[in-house]
């Protein structure tokens, strides 16, 4: 079987963003991408049409869409904002649409793509952190897939589909590279500065996910994306860290059997996969040397020095609300740590101070959801500006 697929790309100019659009200059007999959507970049948008040529665009700044129109003309149609995403995400020639949106924006196009019958390709993290429930429920209903774009949930995937049956599932570990400081003493991590949280050291993506990284809430709201999209409790998820990111996540099955998945570090891979799923296309991507790799380190994760990952357990048992009012006040955290007005510690004590001032509704509306994102957000920068 080959098919070529219609691809919407919701977050063009981002890291992620132009990944994909490598990916479908390697393989361009098996993905086309039809519509491009970015945040305010006009100039790299621009770009990325006239390569392409696609003939459907949106910006989530309407100021952004002005004046892309008028560089772009007639020839191609323009929305903006929410409306201007969602009609992307619903486009009837489209075949998957890939949510690669940092932040909330993502949520309400994810959904509309969904009930169009459409597969989607997640990247974005606060989908299925807010409302992994929701997005789960209404692919089920509509008879989509949701497949992973993040390296350790799509190595994940990858492994589930060599034994399907979920009941011989023991545990689901995902690998973390541990970020720049790793080996730092927690008595120094307060003099942490911005320039030292921006060096991953095997990554290369955005300012966000890149600190996310370092503070381990990366892999924290990741366990939370895990326990809803293969449906698998929390206490079953698991962390480990492989500095070397050649592991990229790993199934262990009842029987004591684990699978992995492996490759270089390159987002290429894991959005092919998706693209492609279910079957493999040959590209050109740097295949492993073994030979060359040395060695494979594993350690555990210093939870007592790095609290992301414990507040993240309790986010994703609590569930309801809570994963969305943590999620919302480390955005918060990171932006006011990226404009130095808070320590890295403080990154995740202000999460913790939001959290446990929360009061969680279970079973919540996706406006319940949204509600608690923006009152975590408000009082993370109540908080902020009262320096507490």
């Amino acid at each position: 079987m080959s098919s070529r697929k219609k691809v919407v790309l919701l977050g063009s100019t981002g890291s992620i963003g132009t990944s994909t659009l490598k990916v479908a200059r390697d393989i361009p007999d098996r993905m086309e991408l039809i519509a491009l959507a970015a945040n305010r970049s006009v100039d790299a948008l621009v770009s990325q049409v006239e390569e392409t040529k696609v003939g459907h665009v949106a910006l989530w700044d309407e100021e952004a869409a002005e004046q892309a129109s008028k560089r772009l003309g007639s020839s191609v149609n323009i929305g903006s904002g929410e409306d201007g995403l969602i009609k992307l995400a619903q486009l009837p020639e489209a075949d998957m649409v890939i949510i690669a949106i940092i932040g909330t924006a993502g949520l309400r196009p994810a959904l509309a793509a969904i009930e169009a019958g459409k597969d989607i390709a997640v990247a974005s993290k606060e989908i299925l952190v807010m409302a992994g429930e929701a997005v789960m429920k209404a692919a089920k209903k509509h008879g989509v897939n949701v497949l992973p774009i993040d390296s350790e949930h799509n190595a994940i995937y990858q492994c589930l589909e060599a034994n399907r049956d979920r009941a011989e599932v023991s545990r689901l570990i995902l690998t973390a590279s541990g970020g720049p400081f790793r080996k730092l003493p927690a008595d120094q991590l307060g003099d942490v500065t911005l320039e030292q949280a921006l060096k991953h050291p095997t990554w290369e993506m955005g300012a966000k996910i890149t600190i996310d990284s370092a503070t381990l809430f990366n892999k924290g709201l990741e366990m939370i994306e895990a326990r809803w999209l293969f449906q698998t409790p929390m206490s079953q998820v698991d962390v480990i860290v492989h500095p070397q990111s050649i592991v990229h996540s790993m199934v262990e099955f009842v029987d004591g059997s684990i699978l992995a998945q492996l490759s270089h570090s390159d987002m290429c891979f894991p959005i092919q996969y998706a693209v492609t799923w279910p079957e493999r296309v040959a590209n050109s991507l740097e295949p492993l040397d073994f030979a060359k790799l040395a060695q494979l380190d594993f350690e555990a994760p210093r939870v007592d020095d790095f609290p992301a990952l414990r507040l993240a357990r309790e986010a994703g048992e609590t569930g309801g609300t809570l994963p969305a009012v943590l999620n919302a006040a480390n955005e918060v955290a990171v932006d006011a740590f990226r404009n130095r007005k808070l320590s890295f510690p403080g990154i995740w004590q202000l999460v913790e101070a939001v959290m446990s001032e929360h009061t969680t509704i279970t079973e919540a509306t996706l406006e319940q959801i949204l509600e608690a994102d923006a009152w975590a957000r408000t009082t993370s920068l109540s908080r902020l500006a009262a320096g507490s």
